[in-house]
Formats: structure tokens, C-alpha cells, sequence
């Protein structure tokens, strides 16, 4: 499996995870595997605990570079996707900024809209110049 494929996977976890408050991420991914739902890959199930495992460093890096709109107006989808990258932008510190801002520019034109895409490569390009 790519590290693309493997990003997808997390994104997935971490998107569903919006849905399930009172799951933990470890509770989700274990369960995700025994239902066969979802292939056991270690680097998506990292990226993913690793993102709820510094939930408020993420949240509130996100939500200070949200020009012109609230935390409120972000979709689930969009928010997970930043959460993600954001992610990898704070500890993946080997991995190049513009790999992980086109990833997430890639799983965003899949799965919301060319306008999220754009926004979340903003956001992106904002946090970046801050954390790096």
C-alpha cells in the first residue's frame, strides 16, 4: 500500500472518529479491523492516534489560521483532512512541507470540493511558514 493510500486510510479514521466522541481512536481502529472495515496499516493507525493524541495543539493551530471563517463553518471532512496535515507538518519533521500540503490537497479534491481544496491548501501554506 502507498503512503498515499495509507494517508486515505487515516483520513478515514479520523473522519469517522468526528462522528464517534465517546470512541477512542484506539477503540475505533481495533474495531474497524475486526469488522474487517479497514486493512491493519500501521502508518495510517499512527498518523491517526498520533492526531488525537495532540487533539488541541492541532485544533487550535487550525482554528488560528482559519482566515475569514470560523471553526464552525469547516466541514468534517475538511477539518480531518487539516487535522492530518497539520499533523505531519508538527512531528514528521523529515517529510518535505509541500508533500504533505499536496496530499492533502489530493484527498480533499476526493472527498469534499475543489473549493475546500483550495482553503485547505491556504490554511496549510499559513501554518507551514509557522511551524517550519
Amino acid at each position: 500500500m502507498t503512503r498515499h493510500e495509507s494517508r486515505e486510510l487515516a483520513f478515514i479514521l479520523v473522519f469517522e472518529k468526528s462522528f464517534q466522541n465517546e470512541t477512542t481512536i484506539v477503540e475505533l481502529i481495533e474495531s474497524a479491523i475486526e469488522l474487517e472495515l479497514f486493512p491493519q496499516n500501521a502508518f495510517a493507525e499512527k498518523l491517526a492516534r498520533q492526531v488525537f493524541d495532540n487533539i488541541d495543539e492541532i485544533d487550535s493551530l487550525i482554528d488560528e489560521n482559519l482566515v475569514g471563517w470560523s471553526a464552525k463553518r469547516i466541514s468534517r471532512a475538511s477539518r480531518a483532512i487539516l487535522r492530518l496535515s497539520v499533523c505531519e507538518l508538527l512531528y514528521s519533521k523529515d517529510l518535505p512541507v509541500g508533500v504533505s500540503i499536496n496530499e492533502a490537497v489530493e484527498i480533499a479534491k476526493k472527498y469534499a470540493t475543489a473549493e475546500d481544496a483550495s482553503y485547505i491548501n491556504g490554511v496549510l501554506g499559513s501554518i507551514a511558514k509557522k511551524v517550519r
